[in-house]
């Protein structure tokens, strides 16, 4: 091929637009656009009070137990939201076996043929105490990652962290202050709190939601039928939410060394 004919076959054709392709984040994750403060119109009195600046803090809706029904809520009060699809589903693969796909796939016969849906499940979290997990269903794979990035905005919940093991003392919010037990159908999760530099010793998709609500540190047990992924997670995260239901004894945090806004 000619110098010629290859600056030919680079030049955009007539009509058609011109794409331009972005590199992929690492490991599927990926931090939102910046969120257009002007072209949101609220429709909840909650999203209006947080337009007009009378809510400021996430904290101010999370602690009084407000639902929100608007994912821009979050885009407006917390920064630095990061997007992750976990592996809950399964594709084909070679020879008969299956593959992790973020896409989870079910059939209905008809008379008409086959008709398809897909299921994903996200999470949204800033890597510093706050995570949300969303389920999303729909006829196809764009509209479906679409529900379950809205839905986990929604379900965004606070996460108490600290540094509860007795290896480490360290006062730090690297890990969790206390063992913690979540359930979901069959499947237990305990997640124990581990010292400086252990990493996350649990499953992959767990790791996962562990790293966006800011958990650098712990370990983890697990009993049931922990195949079954969808309950898996929503184990975990069960037990994330415990974590704020329980309430911390002030001598508790005197003897341990942590102080109280860390947690």
């Amino acid at each position: 091929m000619t110098p010629e004919l290859a600056k030919e076959q680079e030049k955009p054709v007539e009509g058609l637009p011109v794409v331009a392709v972005q590199p992929v984040g690492h490991a599927g994750m990926r931090k939102e656009k910046s969120f257009d403060k002007e072209a949101w119109h609220p429709r909840t009195a909650l999203g209006k009070k947080v337009k007009a600046g009378e809510i400021t803090q996430i904290d101010e809706i999370l602690d009084k137990g407000m639902r929100m029904m608007e994912s821009e809520i979050v885009d407006m009060l917390l920064s630095n939201v990061s997007i992750d699809l976990l592996a809950v589903g399964q594709s084909k693969g070679k020879f008969g076996g299956g593959k992790r796909s973020i896409w989870r796939q079910t059939q209905k016969k008809t008379n008409e043929g086959n008709k398809p849906k897909f299921s994903a499940l996200a999470v949204a979290g800033n890597k510093n105490g706050y995570v949300g997990i969303g389920l999303g269903k729909a006829k196809e794979t764009v509209p479906a990652r679409e529900k379950a990035t809205r839905k986990a905005k929604i379900n965004i919940i606070k996460v108490r962290r600290g540094c509860g093991s007795w290896e480490c003392g360290c006062g730090t919010p690297h890990s969790i202050p206390f063992k913690v037990e979540g359930r979901c159908g069959s499947v237990t999760m305990q997640l124990i709190p581990a010292p400086r530099g252990t990493n996350l010793c649990v499953e992959k998709e767990c790791s996962k939601i562990l790293e966006l609500a800011g958990i650098k540190d712990i370990y983890s047990q697990t009993f049931g039928h922990t195949t079954t992924k969808v309950n898996l997670i929503k184990a975990c995260v069960d037990a994330l939410v415990k974590l704020s239901q329980v309430k911390v004894h002030q001598g508790y945090l005197k003897t341990t060394g942590i102080k109280e806004g860390a947690l």
